[in-house]
Order: structure tokens, then C-alpha cells, then sequence
């Protein structure tokens, strides 16, 4: 029940900043939203506490599944890539806001 209470309070959140006019909300937006489905998937994959993995420790029959662990641990790797990729793109094009166009809508010639 925690768990999905917390899915729901990052997708809120991630909708909510991913709504507002700036870059780096939008990139933080969907950060949060990656998470919530992170979450998701893991909670997916393990729904009851299982023993760890190792061989000769436990049976197969009572290990738990690595792969949705594996899969989020990915995730979470593109998703830091990403973020990163799209926080240096709002770095670089900041200045876009800056240009002034005159009421008429004409631009001066170059």
C-alpha cells in the first residue's frame, strides 16, 4: 500500500512540475515520473519477500526473481543519462527566451 501510495504521489508530482513553463521543471517532471515507474516495475516483480539469489545458499524455488531488479537498475541508469542530457540542453538554449520581436511580428535582416 505504500508503495503505491508513493507511485502516486510521483506521478502527481512529475505531472504537475512537467505542466509548468520551465525547462528544468520539465526535466525534473519527468525525473519524478521515471521513478514512479521504477517503483512500479519493482513492485511488480516482487510481490512477496523471497531469499536472496545466491547459489548454493538457497533453492531456486524460494530465490527471487533478479530480473525485474535488473531491469530498474537499467532504468535508472538511462534515466540519470537523460536527465543529464536534457539539463545540458536547457543550460545551453536558456537564451532562446531573450530574443525581442517587435509588436508587428517582423524580425530585423540580418
Amino acid at each position: 500500500m505504500t508503495i503505491a501510495i508513493m507511485i502516486g504521489v510521483l506521478t502527481a508530482g512529475g505531472v504537475y512540475l512537467m505542466m509548468q513553463r520551465g525547462m528544468v521543471r520539465v526535466v525534473f517532471g519527468l525525473a519524478l515520473i521515471s521513478h514512479a515507474v521504477n517503483l512500479m516495475l519493482l513492485s511488480s516483480g516482487v510481490s512477496a519477500w523471497r531469499a536472496e539469489p545466491l547459489a548454493g545458499v538457497n533453492g531456486i524455488d524460494v530465490s527471487a526473481d533478479p530480473l525485474p531488479q535488473a531491469f530498474v537498475l537499467t532504468a535508472i541508469v538511462i534515466t540519470l543519462a537523460v536527465t543529464v542530457f536534457m539539463l545540458s540542453l536547457a543550460v545551453v538554449s536558456s537564451d532562446d527566451d531573450t530574443h525581442n520581436v517587435p509588436p508587428t511580428g517582423e524580425e530585423d535582416a540580418p
